[in-house]
Protein backbone atom coordinates (compact mmCIF):
# COMPACT_ATOMS: atom_id res chain seq x y z
CA UNK A 1 0.00 0.00 0.00
CA UNK A 2 1.48 3.86 -0.90
CA UNK A 3 2.00 5.99 1.32
CA UNK A 4 -0.72 8.36 -0.09
CA UNK A 5 -3.68 5.59 -0.10
CA UNK A 6 -2.94 5.74 4.12
CA UNK A 7 -2.58 9.05 4.77
CA UNK A 8 -6.81 9.81 3.64
CA UNK A 9 -7.72 7.60 6.59
CA UNK A 10 -4.91 8.31 9.14
CA UNK A 11 -5.75 12.17 8.24
CA UNK A 12 -9.38 11.31 8.47
CA UNK A 13 -8.95 9.59 12.23
CA UNK A 14 -6.58 12.81 13.30
CA UNK A 15 -9.52 15.08 12.95
CA UNK A 16 -11.86 14.05 15.51
CA UNK A 17 -15.53 12.80 14.26
CA UNK A 18 -17.26 15.81 16.16
CA UNK A 19 -15.08 18.39 14.41
CA UNK A 20 -15.63 17.21 11.19
CA UNK A 21 -19.43 17.31 11.55
CA UNK A 22 -19.59 20.61 13.09
CA UNK A 23 -17.33 21.58 10.08
CA UNK A 24 -19.68 20.35 8.45
CA UNK A 25 -22.77 22.10 9.52
CA UNK A 26 -20.80 25.50 9.85
CA UNK A 27 -19.92 24.87 6.03
CA UNK A 28 -23.73 23.76 5.40
CA UNK A 29 -25.08 26.77 6.95
CA UNK A 30 -22.45 29.14 5.06
CA UNK A 31 -22.86 27.45 1.68
CA UNK A 32 -26.93 26.95 1.86
CA UNK A 33 -27.02 31.17 2.73
CA UNK A 34 -24.75 32.03 -0.39
CA UNK A 35 -27.28 29.63 -2.94
CA UNK A 36 -30.27 31.46 -1.22
CA UNK A 37 -28.93 34.95 -1.23
CA UNK A 38 -27.50 34.77 -4.68
CA UNK A 39 -30.36 32.35 -5.87
CA UNK A 40 -27.34 29.77 -7.23
CA UNK A 41 -29.67 27.18 -8.10
CA UNK A 42 -27.19 24.47 -8.58
CA UNK A 43 -25.61 24.95 -5.53
CA UNK A 44 -29.15 24.35 -4.13
CA UNK A 45 -29.86 21.45 -5.72
CA UNK A 46 -26.68 20.24 -5.02
CA UNK A 47 -26.94 20.19 -1.30
CA UNK A 48 -30.16 18.53 -1.80
CA UNK A 49 -28.98 15.88 -3.43
CA UNK A 50 -26.09 15.33 -1.02
CA UNK A 51 -28.56 15.52 1.83
CA UNK A 52 -31.08 13.68 0.44
CA UNK A 53 -28.72 10.74 -0.23
CA UNK A 54 -27.64 10.36 3.18
CA UNK A 55 -30.65 9.92 4.20
CA UNK A 56 -31.72 7.22 1.54
CA UNK A 57 -28.24 5.46 2.45
CA UNK A 58 -29.51 5.28 5.95
CA UNK A 59 -32.76 3.83 5.16
CA UNK A 60 -31.62 1.56 2.79
CA UNK A 61 -30.11 -0.01 5.87
CA UNK A 62 -33.27 -0.05 8.15
CA UNK A 63 -35.38 -3.09 7.18
CA UNK A 64 -32.19 -5.46 7.01
CA UNK A 65 -31.23 -4.18 10.55
CA UNK A 66 -34.35 -3.66 12.56
CA UNK A 67 -35.15 -7.29 11.77
CA UNK A 68 -32.05 -9.03 12.55
CA UNK A 69 -31.26 -6.77 15.38
CA UNK A 70 -34.46 -7.67 17.22
CA UNK A 71 -34.24 -11.14 16.28
CA UNK A 72 -31.22 -11.49 17.55
CA UNK A 73 -31.67 -9.16 20.32
CA UNK A 74 -34.90 -11.13 21.62
CA UNK A 75 -32.90 -14.64 21.21
CA UNK A 76 -29.96 -13.25 23.37
CA UNK A 77 -32.45 -13.25 26.47
CA UNK A 78 -32.14 -16.56 27.31
CA UNK A 79 -28.23 -15.32 28.01
CA UNK A 80 -29.63 -12.93 30.76
CA UNK A 81 -29.99 -13.19 34.46
CA UNK A 82 -33.88 -12.26 35.02
CA UNK A 83 -34.51 -11.45 31.20
CA UNK A 84 -38.44 -10.63 31.89
CA UNK A 85 -37.41 -8.58 34.80
CA UNK A 86 -35.33 -6.54 32.97
CA UNK A 87 -37.33 -6.48 29.97
CA UNK A 88 -40.58 -4.62 32.22
CA UNK A 89 -38.31 -2.26 34.19
CA UNK A 90 -37.08 -1.23 30.59
CA UNK A 91 -40.65 -0.79 29.57
CA UNK A 92 -41.32 1.08 32.79
CA UNK A 93 -38.81 3.43 32.73
CA UNK A 94 -39.47 3.96 28.60
CA UNK A 95 -43.04 4.98 30.15
CA UNK A 96 -41.98 7.35 33.12
CA UNK A 97 -40.26 9.18 30.88
CA UNK A 98 -41.72 9.49 28.06
CA UNK A 99 -44.41 11.03 30.60
CA UNK A 100 -42.31 13.62 31.98
CA UNK A 101 -40.98 14.91 28.61
CA UNK A 102 -45.16 15.39 27.62
CA UNK A 103 -45.19 17.12 30.65
CA UNK A 104 -42.55 19.49 30.07
CA UNK A 105 -44.15 19.71 26.30
CA UNK A 106 -47.73 20.49 27.48
CA UNK A 107 -46.03 22.83 30.25
CA UNK A 108 -43.81 24.77 27.77
CA UNK A 109 -46.70 25.11 25.49
CA UNK A 110 -49.18 26.34 28.20
CA UNK A 111 -46.73 29.13 29.27
CA UNK A 112 -45.49 30.07 25.85
CA UNK A 113 -48.66 29.64 24.02
CA UNK A 114 -46.96 29.07 20.34
CA UNK A 115 -50.09 29.77 18.54
CA UNK A 116 -51.30 32.65 19.51
CA UNK A 117 -51.14 35.53 17.32
CA UNK A 118 -49.77 33.73 14.34
CA UNK A 119 -50.88 34.77 11.12
CA UNK A 120 -50.73 31.86 8.50
CA UNK A 121 -52.84 31.00 5.57
CA UNK A 122 -55.14 27.99 7.16
CA UNK A 123 -57.29 28.26 3.76
CA UNK A 124 -54.13 26.81 2.20
CA UNK A 125 -53.52 24.35 4.29
CA UNK A 126 -53.74 20.69 4.02
CA UNK A 127 -53.36 17.82 5.56
CA UNK A 128 -50.14 15.59 5.43
CA UNK A 129 -50.33 12.52 2.93
CA UNK A 130 -49.22 10.45 5.87
CA UNK A 131 -51.84 10.53 8.31
CA UNK A 132 -52.31 8.27 11.42
CA UNK A 133 -55.16 6.86 13.05
CA UNK A 134 -55.62 4.67 16.23
CA UNK A 135 -57.49 1.98 13.51
CA UNK A 136 -54.62 3.00 10.92
CA UNK A 137 -51.86 2.26 14.12
CA UNK A 138 -53.61 -1.01 15.80
CA UNK A 139 -54.26 -2.71 12.09
CA UNK A 140 -51.71 -1.54 10.89
CA UNK A 141 -49.11 -3.41 13.35
CA UNK A 142 -50.00 -6.65 11.30
CA UNK A 143 -48.32 -6.96 7.43
CA UNK A 144 -50.62 -8.94 5.57
CA UNK A 145 -47.25 -9.61 3.69
CA UNK A 146 -44.21 -10.30 5.16
CA UNK A 147 -42.07 -9.45 2.17
CA UNK A 148 -44.19 -6.42 1.61
CA UNK A 149 -43.50 -4.65 4.82
CA UNK A 150 -39.90 -5.17 3.77
CA UNK A 151 -40.54 -3.40 0.42
CA UNK A 152 -42.82 -0.41 1.91
CA UNK A 153 -39.86 -0.18 4.44
CA UNK A 154 -42.56 -0.30 7.11
CA UNK A 155 -40.76 -0.38 10.42
CA UNK A 156 -43.64 -1.17 12.30
CA UNK A 157 -44.39 -4.06 10.78
CA UNK A 158 -40.87 -5.41 10.78
CA UNK A 159 -40.93 -4.91 14.33
CA UNK A 160 -43.69 -7.26 14.61
CA UNK A 161 -42.89 -9.63 12.73
CA UNK A 162 -39.50 -9.49 13.82
CA UNK A 163 -40.30 -9.61 17.50
CA UNK A 164 -42.62 -13.08 16.22
CA UNK A 165 -39.89 -14.91 14.93
CA UNK A 166 -37.69 -14.23 17.67
CA UNK A 167 -39.39 -15.33 20.49
CA UNK A 168 -40.37 -18.74 18.19
CA UNK A 169 -36.72 -19.24 17.70
CA UNK A 170 -36.00 -18.95 21.35
CA UNK A 171 -38.97 -21.51 22.13
CA UNK A 172 -37.10 -23.84 19.30
CA UNK A 173 -33.73 -23.53 20.90
CA UNK A 174 -31.17 -25.49 19.20
CA UNK A 175 -33.10 -26.61 16.28
CA UNK A 176 -33.00 -22.64 15.61
CA UNK A 177 -29.26 -21.74 15.61
CA UNK A 178 -28.73 -22.22 11.99
CA UNK A 179 -31.31 -19.70 11.48
CA UNK A 180 -30.07 -17.17 14.58
CA UNK A 181 -26.23 -17.25 13.12
CA UNK A 182 -27.59 -16.33 9.72
CA UNK A 183 -29.40 -13.36 11.48
CA UNK A 184 -26.22 -12.52 13.39
CA UNK A 185 -23.94 -12.54 10.27
CA UNK A 186 -26.45 -10.63 8.36
CA UNK A 187 -26.60 -8.03 11.58
CA UNK A 188 -22.96 -8.05 11.44
CA UNK A 189 -22.60 -7.28 7.48
CA UNK A 190 -25.45 -5.06 7.82
CA UNK A 191 -23.80 -2.84 10.69
CA UNK A 192 -20.62 -2.97 8.67
CA UNK A 193 -22.08 -1.13 5.81
CA UNK A 194 -23.68 0.91 8.00
CA UNK A 195 -20.69 2.45 9.53
CA UNK A 196 -19.32 3.03 6.36
CA UNK A 197 -22.07 5.06 5.71
CA UNK A 198 -21.97 6.60 9.21
CA UNK A 199 -18.85 8.28 7.83
CA UNK A 200 -20.48 9.88 5.68
CA UNK A 201 -22.06 12.03 8.30
CA UNK A 202 -20.11 15.19 8.20
CA UNK A 203 -20.63 15.39 4.21
CA UNK A 204 -24.68 14.37 5.13
CA UNK A 205 -24.73 17.35 7.39
CA UNK A 206 -23.37 20.09 4.95
CA UNK A 207 -25.75 18.55 2.35
CA UNK A 208 -29.11 18.33 4.92
CA UNK A 209 -27.74 21.76 6.65
CA UNK A 210 -27.30 23.88 3.38
CA UNK A 211 -30.73 22.82 2.07
CA UNK A 212 -32.47 23.87 5.20
CA UNK A 213 -31.35 27.14 5.07
CA UNK A 214 -31.26 27.39 1.24
CA UNK A 215 -35.07 26.26 1.20
CA UNK A 216 -36.69 27.94 3.87
CA UNK A 217 -34.06 30.25 4.91
CA UNK A 218 -34.74 32.62 8.23
CA UNK A 219 -37.99 34.34 7.32
CA UNK A 220 -39.71 31.03 7.38
CA UNK A 221 -39.07 31.02 11.09
CA UNK A 222 -40.90 34.48 12.12
CA UNK A 223 -44.17 33.21 12.92
CA UNK A 224 -43.82 30.19 13.42
CA UNK A 225 -40.39 31.63 16.21
CA UNK A 226 -42.36 30.95 19.54
CA UNK A 227 -43.32 26.98 18.54
CA UNK A 228 -39.53 26.68 17.27
CA UNK A 229 -37.91 28.16 20.31
CA UNK A 230 -40.15 26.29 22.71
CA UNK A 231 -39.26 22.49 20.98
CA UNK A 232 -35.72 23.07 21.29
CA UNK A 233 -36.25 24.47 24.91
CA UNK A 234 -38.44 21.83 25.83
CA UNK A 235 -35.45 18.89 23.97
CA UNK A 236 -33.36 21.03 26.24
CA UNK A 237 -35.09 21.00 29.57
CA UNK A 238 -35.06 17.14 29.03
CA UNK A 239 -32.06 16.20 27.93
CA UNK A 240 -30.26 18.65 30.36
CA UNK A 241 -32.41 18.71 33.60
CA UNK A 242 -34.62 15.89 33.32
CA UNK A 243 -32.19 13.22 32.53
CA UNK A 244 -29.13 14.04 34.87
CA UNK A 245 -32.07 14.00 37.93
CA UNK A 246 -33.24 10.56 36.86
CA UNK A 247 -29.20 9.45 36.30
CA UNK A 248 -28.51 10.80 39.45
CA UNK A 249 -31.93 10.06 41.43
CA UNK A 250 -32.66 6.42 39.77
CA UNK A 251 -29.08 5.06 39.21
CA UNK A 252 -26.50 7.04 41.48
CA UNK A 253 -24.70 8.00 38.17
CA UNK A 254 -22.43 10.89 37.14
CA UNK A 255 -24.72 12.69 34.42
CA UNK A 256 -21.36 14.36 33.15
CA UNK A 257 -20.13 10.60 32.55
CA UNK A 258 -22.77 9.29 30.59
CA UNK A 259 -23.43 12.81 28.53
CA UNK A 260 -19.20 11.70 27.27
CA UNK A 261 -20.11 8.45 26.80
CA UNK A 262 -23.22 8.96 24.55
CA UNK A 263 -22.33 12.01 22.93
CA UNK A 264 -21.22 10.08 19.89
CA UNK A 265 -24.69 9.03 19.42
CA UNK A 266 -26.68 11.69 20.27
CA UNK A 267 -24.47 14.23 18.01
CA UNK A 268 -24.86 11.46 14.81
CA UNK A 269 -28.37 11.69 15.66
CA UNK A 270 -28.78 15.59 15.63
CA UNK A 271 -27.46 15.74 11.93
CA UNK A 272 -28.72 12.59 10.16
CA UNK A 273 -32.34 12.32 11.78
CA UNK A 274 -32.92 9.28 12.38
CA UNK A 275 -33.06 6.58 15.28
CA UNK A 276 -32.92 3.88 13.49
CA UNK A 277 -29.82 4.62 11.47
CA UNK A 278 -28.17 5.90 14.81
CA UNK A 279 -29.02 2.63 16.00
CA UNK A 280 -25.57 0.88 15.94
CA UNK A 281 -23.53 3.89 17.66
CA UNK A 282 -26.40 4.11 20.02
CA UNK A 283 -25.82 0.59 21.05
CA UNK A 284 -22.13 0.31 21.25
CA UNK A 285 -22.07 3.99 23.34
CA UNK A 286 -24.31 1.94 25.95
CA UNK A 287 -21.71 -1.15 26.07
CA UNK A 288 -19.15 1.41 26.36
CA UNK A 289 -21.21 2.86 29.65
CA UNK A 290 -20.88 -0.25 31.33
CA UNK A 291 -24.43 -2.00 29.94
CA UNK A 292 -23.47 -5.79 29.42
CA UNK A 293 -23.80 -6.31 25.82
CA UNK A 294 -26.68 -9.22 25.60
CA UNK A 295 -28.95 -6.40 27.87
CA UNK A 296 -27.89 -3.59 25.22
CA UNK A 297 -28.61 -5.68 22.30
CA UNK A 298 -32.68 -5.66 23.33
CA UNK A 299 -33.08 -2.75 24.92
CA UNK A 300 -31.18 -0.52 22.25
CA UNK A 301 -33.10 -1.75 18.97
CA UNK A 302 -36.54 -2.10 20.98
CA UNK A 303 -35.65 1.58 22.41
CA UNK A 304 -34.65 3.03 18.65
CA UNK A 305 -38.16 2.05 17.45
CA UNK A 306 -40.80 2.65 20.07
CA UNK A 307 -38.58 5.26 22.64
CA UNK A 308 -39.25 9.10 21.61
CA UNK A 309 -39.43 11.61 23.95
CA UNK A 310 -38.65 14.15 21.36
CA UNK A 311 -41.42 13.25 18.27
CA UNK A 312 -43.27 11.85 20.06
CA UNK A 313 -43.90 13.18 23.62
CA UNK A 314 -42.61 16.87 23.45
CA UNK A 315 -43.06 17.93 19.71
CA UNK A 316 -46.95 16.50 19.59
CA UNK A 317 -47.59 18.06 22.71
CA UNK A 318 -46.26 21.79 21.47
CA UNK A 319 -47.92 21.11 18.27
CA UNK A 320 -51.35 20.10 18.98
CA UNK A 321 -51.47 23.74 21.43
CA UNK A 322 -50.24 25.42 18.43
CA UNK A 323 -52.43 23.87 16.24
CA UNK A 324 -55.40 24.20 18.69
CA UNK A 325 -54.39 28.38 19.08
CA UNK A 326 -54.27 29.03 15.31
CA UNK A 327 -57.73 27.35 14.47
CA UNK A 328 -59.21 28.55 17.78
CA UNK A 329 -60.13 25.54 19.52
CA UNK A 330 -60.09 25.71 23.55
CA UNK A 331 -58.17 22.14 25.15
CA UNK A 332 -59.99 21.26 27.94
CA UNK A 333 -58.21 19.29 31.02
CA UNK A 334 -59.48 15.66 29.01
CA UNK A 335 -57.26 16.48 26.26
CA UNK A 336 -54.17 17.03 28.10
CA UNK A 337 -54.45 13.69 29.56
CA UNK A 338 -55.27 11.86 26.34
CA UNK A 339 -52.10 13.61 24.94
CA UNK A 340 -50.09 12.10 27.37
CA UNK A 341 -51.95 8.64 26.48
CA UNK A 342 -51.06 9.28 23.16
CA UNK A 343 -47.55 9.61 24.00
CA UNK A 344 -46.63 6.95 25.53
CA UNK A 345 -49.17 4.16 23.57
CA UNK A 346 -48.70 5.46 20.13
CA UNK A 347 -44.97 6.34 20.18
CA UNK A 348 -44.13 3.45 18.28
CA UNK A 349 -45.93 4.91 15.38
CA UNK A 350 -42.61 7.22 14.61
CA UNK A 351 -40.48 4.05 13.64
CA UNK A 352 -37.40 5.29 14.31
CA UNK A 353 -37.51 7.05 11.16
CA UNK A 354 -37.02 10.76 9.83
CA UNK A 355 -40.03 13.14 10.81
CA UNK A 356 -42.94 12.79 13.46
CA UNK A 357 -45.55 13.58 11.07
CA UNK A 358 -47.60 9.94 11.73
CA UNK A 359 -47.49 11.13 15.31
CA UNK A 360 -48.56 14.31 15.00
CA UNK A 361 -51.31 13.12 12.70
CA UNK A 362 -51.92 10.50 15.24
CA UNK A 363 -52.49 13.14 18.32
CA UNK A 364 -54.67 15.64 16.10
CA UNK A 365 -57.22 12.82 15.36
CA UNK A 366 -57.50 12.00 18.57
CA UNK A 367 -58.17 15.31 19.82
CA UNK A 368 -60.38 15.89 17.35
CA UNK A 369 -58.26 18.87 15.98
CA UNK A 370 -57.82 19.35 12.26
CA UNK A 371 -55.26 17.38 10.69
CA UNK A 372 -54.62 20.20 8.23
CA UNK A 373 -52.93 21.95 11.78
CA UNK A 374 -49.97 19.98 10.50
CA UNK A 375 -49.54 20.95 7.36
CA UNK A 376 -48.77 24.22 8.28
CA UNK A 377 -45.33 22.81 10.65
CA UNK A 378 -44.34 20.84 7.26
CA UNK A 379 -41.81 23.65 6.85
CA UNK A 380 -39.78 23.73 9.39
CA UNK A 381 -40.00 20.32 9.81
CA UNK A 382 -36.47 19.48 9.31
CA UNK A 383 -35.66 22.07 11.70
CA UNK A 384 -37.05 20.62 14.47
CA UNK A 385 -36.45 17.58 13.78
CA UNK A 386 -32.78 17.67 14.68
CA UNK A 387 -33.61 18.67 17.97
CA UNK A 388 -36.02 15.78 18.42
CA UNK A 389 -34.20 13.09 17.34
CA UNK A 390 -30.79 14.19 19.28
CA UNK A 391 -33.36 13.59 22.45
CA UNK A 392 -34.90 10.72 21.25
CA UNK A 393 -31.35 8.71 21.38
CA UNK A 394 -30.42 10.07 24.16
CA UNK A 395 -33.09 8.42 26.00
CA UNK A 396 -32.49 5.28 24.27
CA UNK A 397 -29.34 5.36 26.12
CA UNK A 398 -30.58 6.69 28.97
CA UNK A 399 -33.07 3.58 29.65
CA UNK A 400 -30.46 0.83 29.81
CA UNK A 401 -27.86 2.66 31.17
CA UNK A 402 -30.12 3.38 34.22
CA UNK A 403 -31.79 -0.40 34.36
CA UNK A 404 -28.65 -1.65 34.48
CA UNK A 405 -27.09 0.20 37.04
CA UNK A 406 -30.58 -0.43 39.63
CA UNK A 407 -30.49 -4.18 38.77
CA UNK A 408 -26.89 -3.62 39.68
CA UNK A 409 -25.66 -5.38 36.64
CA UNK A 410 -23.61 -2.18 35.10
CA UNK A 411 -20.08 -1.90 34.84
CA UNK A 412 -19.30 0.99 36.81
CA UNK A 413 -15.52 1.17 36.19
CA UNK A 414 -16.50 1.27 32.44
CA UNK A 415 -19.14 3.85 33.28
CA UNK A 416 -16.42 6.40 34.45
CA UNK A 417 -13.77 5.41 32.21
CA UNK A 418 -15.87 6.24 29.49
CA UNK A 419 -16.44 10.10 30.98
CA UNK A 420 -12.82 10.32 31.64
CA UNK A 421 -11.62 8.95 27.89
CA UNK A 422 -13.26 12.15 26.58
CA UNK A 423 -15.54 13.10 23.69
CA UNK A 424 -13.06 13.32 20.91
CA UNK A 425 -12.01 10.04 21.79
CA UNK A 426 -15.14 8.58 22.24
CA UNK A 427 -16.04 9.90 18.68
CA UNK A 428 -13.34 8.21 17.26
CA UNK A 429 -13.47 4.35 18.98
CA UNK A 430 -17.49 4.48 18.24
CA UNK A 431 -17.52 5.44 14.84
CA UNK A 432 -15.06 2.64 13.84
CA UNK A 433 -16.09 -0.15 16.54
CA UNK A 434 -13.89 -3.57 17.50
CA UNK A 435 -16.39 -6.10 18.52
CA UNK A 436 -14.96 -9.23 20.63
CA UNK A 437 -15.54 -12.90 18.90
CA UNK A 438 -17.87 -13.96 21.98
CA UNK A 439 -19.94 -11.66 23.95
CA UNK A 440 -19.03 -10.85 27.00
CA UNK A 441 -20.97 -12.23 30.55
CA UNK A 442 -23.54 -10.49 32.17
CA UNK A 443 -22.93 -10.61 36.26
CA UNK A 444 -25.58 -12.21 38.08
Amino acid sequence: MSTASRSVPSLSRKVPFSLQILLGLLLGVGLGYLARANDISWLGTTLDTVGSLFIQLLKLAVPPLVFTAIVVSVVSLRGVTNAARLAGKTLLWFAITALVSVGVGIGLGLITNPGRGVTLDIAGATAPKKTGTWTDFLTGIVPTNPVGAFVDGNVLQIVFLAVVIGFAALLVGKAAEPFVDLNRALLEIVQKALWWVIRLAPLGTLGLIGHAVEAYGWDLLAPLATFTTAVYVGCAIVLFIVYPVVLIAAGRLNPLRFFAGAWPAIQLAFVSRSSVGTMPVTQRSVERLGVPREYASFAVPFGATTKMDGCAAIYPALAAIFVAQVFGVALRPVDYLLIAFVSVVGSAATAGLTGAIVMLTLTLSTLGLPLAGAGLLLAIDPIVDMIRTATNVAGQALVPTVVAAREGILDRTAYDSAGRRGLDEESASVVEPTRPDSPAPVPA
